[in-house]
């Protein structure tokens, strides 16, 4: 059988004792060829070469992406604002948003955390507290209240200027009045210079539902705000006096803070509020600005630089992370807790 008979495909492949075919010989005379080996060894290398460039360059980006992420991450985790490493004349400025409470963004620590830094600042030429709070905690607003006059008496050269956007009242009015001077637009709410302590009653909800309550306490006064026990009048003539005491040290401060420019009206500390307008002909507040107009217009430094003190970006996710935790763990095991 000659080699073009092995061909055919309906022949099979060559046995092992055929002939080799012209193709194949002149193949493997071709792979003794130095060049042949040459070229096959560039080929390879150039292979390896063009991979390892591909995973350098794969890697770089990765770490590029990776710093950058790291960029951000630290730059939104700063606990001061940028203001505490501020150069340059310009006018600092503490935020205070929200409920004023130990457990809130708006509590003692962290405002007094920012006043420290914008008084250390030399380079600071006044301090603005600007304030959108509906009030809170008469505790952490006496905090803020008595740090702002130390901090004031320290720094006697350097004003504080409070500046009220929506809302300012109850525990916010309390630390505003620590203020050299307060502004407030047209349309802000002011005042609610007064306390309060609220609840509920179920006396009558248990004996209607037929449920019996079991409230066992030692010292007679000890459940007095239970609310489904009748409120006594020595109980609640107790709370009043509570109350009116806060009440009074509230007034004071207020009048401490705001001296002859409040005007002699039987309202002023009834617990109403005005409107900034208003608010500024019962000498509740000193004028109509905004935070820009008092540091261009009154300050004199209309660069503003944020000094408001924030936890850490790890610091808040860490938080809300093990509140979600705490809640799921309550749900689950509510059943053996009570």
């Amino acid at each position: 059988m000659t080699d073009s008979d092995r061909k055919d495909p309906w022949l099979g492949p060559p046995r092992p004792g055929d002939a080799p075919s012209k193709e194949a010989s002149s193949a493997v005379r071709a792979s003794d060829e130095p060049w042949a080996r040459d070229t096959l060894e560039k080929l390879v290398f150039a292979s390896l070469r063009e991979q390892r460039a591909a995973r350098r360059w794969g890697i770089f980006f990765k770490l590029a992406f990776l710093a950058y992420l790291l960029l951000i991450f630290f730059m939104m985790a700063g606990g001061a604002g940028v203001g505490s490493v501020a150069k340059g004349k310009h006018t600092a400025l503490v935020e205070i948003s929200g409920v004023i409470a130990s457990d809130q963004a708006a509590n003692a620590d962290a405002i007094i955390t920012g006043l420290r830094s914008a008084f250390e600042n030399s380079d600071a030429e006044a301090v603005i507290l600007r304030i959108n709070s509906p009030g809170g905690s008469p505790v952490q607003a006496g905090y803020v209240n008595d740090e702002l006059r130390r901090l004031r008496g320290l720094h006697q050269d350097k004003k504080v200027y409070a500046v009220i956007t929506d809302v300012c009242a109850s525990g916010g009015y309390y630390i505003a009045v620590a203020a050299d001077e307060i502004y407030a637009d047209k349309a802000s709410i002011v005042g609610s210079i007064g306390v309060l302590m609220d609840g509920f009653g179920f006396v009558d909800t248990l004996e209607k539902l037929g449920v019996e309550r079991r409230l066992m306490t030692a010292g007679e006064s000890k459940g007095f705000l239970d609310p489904f026990s009748p409120m006594k009048a020595d109980d609640a003539q107790h709370l009043r006096g509570m109350l009116g005491q806060i009440h009074q040290q509230f007034i004071t401060v207020v009048r401490e803070g705001r001296g002859d420019r409040l005007k002699d009206d039987s309202t002023l500390f009834t617990g109403l509020t005005w409107t900034g307008e208003e608010s500024v002909r019962l000498g509740l507040t000193d004028g109509l600005a905004s935070s820009s107009m008092v540091a261009r217009d009154i300050v004199g430094a209309e660069r503003i630089v944020d000094y408001t003190h924030r936890p850490p970006v790890f610091e808040r996710f860490a938080g809300r992370l093990g509140g979600v935790l705490a809640d799921g763990v309550l749900t689950a095991f509510r059943g053996e807790l009570r």
